[in-house]
């Protein structure tokens, strides 16, 4: 029989990250997408602004535009956990 061989990684630094595709950046993808959910709380705002004060807006509009915003928020907020757990998770990778 055969004894077993350890696992041998080739572990090498990481020179540079290039994530670009379709000559979009990550970082830009994320600021865009954060300025899209910025938006979307402005709009729910202005939204609940316009009904209280009386103006001529549907409850419907109201609600769906709170709930629009509510759920890109609660995107946002889940990705920002996930990217730090992975972050977490790297870090106890590195000795």
């Amino acid at each position: 029989m055969l004894p077993i061989e350890p696992i041998r990684f080739d572990i090498r630094p990481i020179e540079s990250v290039n994530i670009e595709k379709e000559g979009v950046r990550f970082s830009d993808f994320l600021k865009e997408s954060l300025e899209k959910v910025n938006q979307l709380q402005i709009e729910a705002n202005k939204a609940v602004i316009n009904f209280s004060t009386g103006e001529d807006i549907d409850i419907h509009r109201v609600m769906i535009a709170i709930e629009r915003a509510n759920l890109s928020l609660s995107i946002v907020t889940e990705i920002r956990n996930r990217l730090l757990d992975a972050y977490h998770e790297i870090m106890r990778m590195v000795p």
